[in-house]
């Protein structure tokens, strides 16, 4: 078989190495599938400073920080980038208006699939920014349910060390997938919306036995899509 080089991608990883490696793996099995040869080009950001910046809502500097670092990735030829990361998305919109390169929105491939599977309420399991701002209102014409307070918590707290790890555990498995069934069930919900990229760790198509949305696997498809435009 002949491979084909693609065009450069450019990935801003490193919020959440084990992220940045999910992606990076199941782009490349993507372009092989495909008979493509990947040309990817991967910039670390400095997931201390995002987390403080996002914290503070400092959203322009945040966007001029993920700018400059996407500048880096268009210097090495990269044609269309993309941040697999749910915290910088924050900075959407400031971002949009001062990027180097095209970008890959996470947010909207994610809003396109609740749409073409027409959920119209929803719950979301991620970071607790990702789930107090409702995916940063990006959910137009969804219903997005919010867990009890202590539900929240306890989504937080374990994507959080998932993060940390990068790998899940038996019991961070079984504490979401509980939770998913009980809200699914108590709210009435059309699915859960897996609004964290290293929830690929925790869930995959063989072992989420409830309606959802893959967040990441839902962008890598968009990637793709756009790679082979």
């Amino acid at each position: 078989m002949t491979f084909e080089p693609s065009r450069t991608f450019g990935l801003v990883a490193g919020l959440g190495v084990g992220a940045g490696i999910f992606y990076y793996k199941s782009l490349v099995d993507a372009h092989l599938a495909r008979g493509l040869t990947p040309r990817l080009l991967l910039v670390h950001a400095d997931v201390r400073r995002v987390i403080s910046l996002a914290a503070a809502r400092e959203t322009n500097q945040l966007a001029e920080y993920l700018a400059g670092l996407l500048q880096q990735l268009a210097r090495g030829g990269a044609e269309i980038a993309s941040i697999p990361a749910f915290t910088p998305q924050l900075c959407a919109a400031e971002l949009d208006a001062i990027t180097p390169l095209p970008l890959v929105s996470l947010l909207d491939a994610i809003a396109a699939e609740v749409e073409r599977r027409r959920f119209r309420r929803v719950a979301l399991f991620g970071a607790r920014v990702t789930m107090e701002t409702q995916m940063f209102g990006r959910l137009h014409g969804t219903e997005v349910i919010m867990p009890a307070p202590a539900e929240i918590d306890t989504i937080a707290d374990t994507y959080g060390r998932v993060v940390e790890q990068a790998s899940a555990s038996k019991e961070d498995f079984d504490t979401l997938h509980t939770l998913a069934h009980t809200l699914i069930t108590r709210e009435r919900l059309d699915g859960i919306i897996l609004a964290g990229t290293d929830l690929a760790f925790v869930f995959n198509p063989a072992n989420a036995d409830f309606p959802c949305i893959d967040g990441a696997r839902v962008h890598i498809e968009a990637i793709m899509r756009e790679m082979m435009s």
